[in-house]
């Protein structure tokens, strides 16, 4: 979870992304954002996020991001 917090304050510092849950809803990430931290997370965690798991859902939260992360490591 460290590692994906690192990423995520490479794109804005100030948000706390230990309790936001509003990630995509308030606009903090954008699709282009999303797709920016999918290519961050395949090059520094080594996971391969599948394209049809880059939706909303899957990104409204830093836990739901690393519930993905850890599912597709799982899989």
């Amino acid at each position: 979870m460290e590692e994906l917090i690192e990423i995520l304050m490479d794109i804005d510092p100030d948000v706390d992304y230990e309790t936001c849950d509003t990630l995509v809803e308030d606009g903090i990430l954008t699709s282009f954002e999303m797709v920016m931290l999918v290519t961050e997370i395949n090059q520094r965690m080594g996971v391969s996020i599948a394209p049809e798991d880059i939706i909303p859902e899957n990104f409204a939260s830093a836990q739901k991001i690393y519930e993905l992360i850890e599912k597709t490591r799982g899989e």
